[in-house]
């Protein structure tokens, strides 16, 4: 439970107890119930809807919020998983592989975390080596040599900045993705369902259609580590959120980005299989669009959309 929800979470248990003592007495008390359960949605609308860029970040990381593997399990119909890059290994924290979605094949990729310690030291915390941006470049190639789209989840605190990646090249892997991912001629829908940190993110999002769920942040850097650069403390990581301008609301507010998919009242966590059907809708609902254009076009608008993102003086 975040800090922000004990209050919810309080009157929530009020209404439990109230409940179990009108039924142990035989008291009618439905009224009661009523304007208090009337209350714990007005509260849920009131925090939910006035979220801090740190309270959304902290939304972001909740342990129980849906992973790639818990999307890809609930949209497709199908779905065979790839595995290695062909040159190192295998890497966990990269999943994808072939899925079919409404009968349309798609290659989905994206980074997974895990639920427990056994599965976050497995899954690396999402933090993907060389191998794992080898392996999504492999799979985007596949993809387009059968001309099937392209869909990517991103969901990473960024790349892992171990030294053992660095010695196998993880800025070359995430530059070589940026590049190649411009020219690919098929569509490409990136979607952003929780952290979008840094060039672990950006390296498997480069898109026609770059999307964020509602309670997701992407930037440049997480707000502990610039509090720590900027203040030399992760006390003022608050701040540093707010710094930072890294919501989805920002971001779409920049023109970084090309939309926001809602989650249900509390995040998507709340609700799985709602977020999953909202998220299958705009999959569907932008790959007919993307399918509908003559690839040169959707090609040269990818290109110019990031050619254009900043702001500069001379």
């Amino acid at each position: 439970m975040l800090d922000f929800e004990k209050p919810i979470a309080e009157l929530e248990q009020k209404l439990i107890e109230m409940q179990q003592i009108a039924t142990d007495s035989d008291v009618d008390a439905s009224n009661a119930v009523k304007q208090l359960d009337e209350k714990i949605k007005k509260l849920k609308k009131d925090t939910y809807q006035n979220l801090t860029r740190w309270q959304k970040v902290q939304l972001s990381r909740h342990p129980d919020r849906p992973y790639t593997l818990d999307y890809i399990q609930e949209i497709s119909d199908k779905f065979i998983e790839l595995h290695g890059d062909r040159q190192v290994k295998d890497d966990p924290a990269m999943v994808g592989g072939w899925a079919e979605i409404d009968k349309q094949t798609v290659m989905i990729i994206g980074q997974q975390k895990g639920r427990n310690t056994k599965q976050r030291q497995y899954r690396n915390f999402g933090m993907a080596n060389p191998e794992g941006y080898r392996k999504a470049l492999r799979l985007m190639r596949l993809a387009e040599k059968f001309n099937k789209p392209i869909i990517t989840l991103i969901d990473t605190p960024g790349a892992f900045p171990g030294l053992e990646a660095e010695q196998r090249g993880q800025g070359e892997a995430i530059a070589h993705n940026l590049k190649e991912m411009f020219m690919l001629k098929v569509p490409i829908i990136c979607i952003i369902i929780g952290e979008g940190a840094s060039g672990g993110a950006l390296g498997i999002g480069i898109g026609d259609r770059v999307l964020m769920l509602e309670n997701t942040w992407y930037s440049v850097i997480s707000p502990e580590s610039c509090s720590s650069i900027l203040w030399r403390s992760w006390e003022f990581k608050e701040q540093a959120a707010e710094a930072l301008k890294l919501t989805a609301n920002d971001m779409l507010g920049f023109g970084l980005i090309d939309g926001i998919i809602k989650e249900p009242l509390g995040g998507a966590h709340t609700n799985l299989a709602d977020m999953s059907a909202k998220l299958k809708k705009t999959i569907l609902d932008n790959l007919a669009q993307l399918n509908a254009m003559d690839p040169v076009e959707r090609l040269n608008q990818r290109i110019e959309k990031f050619c254009s993102m900043g702001v500069f003086s001379e």
